[in-house]
């Protein structure tokens, strides 16, 4: 899965899940350019940083004409602050709707010829909040949905030159981990919800775009890759008070 040569902008790249997927495809011999509003607080080595607004589509336009190559765009930007959907107007939610669905589609067409010439493919970074309900976030949640299935369309539209396709990504440790769940003691107890144990890491994420964005997966265009430590196990099995203990002669559930 080495990335020798090839060059990826990976936006809102400069921490969290972003960081390390830039970091990712440094160690896989990338030339990376992060871009963000904001620089990042610590350097990335090997990464080059342009400010950018995703939001701001002549800015978008603007990078990516002054980039000579381009071979892999993972649209990393998005997040959304935990609100009820009472609790603001439809201007705000259209806003998260704005940065997490319209910002990606209107950067990956800036990107297009680029990456039409180079043979290269894009990554989308979504959610499973966009496959179950997601109180609080309700908005973010629909937008990663549309994500996931532009992504899909994308892939049809724009094959063979272009691969699509999508992380469905589940909680991961990051800076801002504490803002979400609380203390050390909330994020174990969460964690414990996931099969696996623990939060994923930003450079978990990166090790999937890497293969994602490689020669490995030249044949994988339009699939979502679940990326969440086996999910989240189910609530009725915490809540049930039934004896599993097995009894011969009974049938299994189906």
């Amino acid at each position: 899965m080495e990335l020798d040569g090839k060059v990826a902008v990976v936006t809102g790249g400069t921490r969290g899940v972003g960081a390390g997927i830039a970091r990712a495809f440094v160690r896989a011999g990338a030339e990376v350019v992060v871009c963000a509003r904001r620089p990042p607080e610590a350097p990335l080595p090997g990464t080059e940083f342009v400010p950018l607004d995703v939001r701001d589509t002549d800015a978008v336009g603007r990078l990516f004409a002054g980039l000579p190559r381009l071979d892999v765009l993972v649209n990393n930007a998005g997040g959304a602050p935990h609100r009820l959907l009472t609790e603001a107007g439809a201007d705000r939610h259209a806003r998260v709707v704005e940065l997490n669905l319209l910002a990606p589609l209107a950067v990956s067409l800036a990107a297009y010829d680029r990456l039409r010439r180079a043979g290269g493919s894009i990554v989308m970074i979504g959610s499973v909040s966009g496959g179950r309900p997601s109180p609080g976030t309700a908005a973010y949640g629909a937008a990663k949905a549309g994500l996931e299935s532009l992504a899909r369309s994308m892939a049809v539209e724009w094959a063979p030159d272009i691969r699509v396709n999508t992380l469905v990504v589940g909680m991961v440790r990051t800076e801002l981990s504490h803002l979400h769940y609380g203390d050390q003691d909330g994020i174990d107890a969460v964690a414990r919800t996931v099969p696996l144990g623990r939060f994923a890491q930003p450079s978990d994420v990166g090790a999937a775009a890497v293969f994602l964005a490689s020669d490995a997966a030249a044949y994988i265009s339009g699939a979502s890759l679940l990326v969440h430590g086996g999910g989240e196990r189910p609530a009725f099995l915490d809540a049930a008070t039934a004896d599993h203990t097995p009894v011969a002669g009974q049938g299994e559930l189906t």
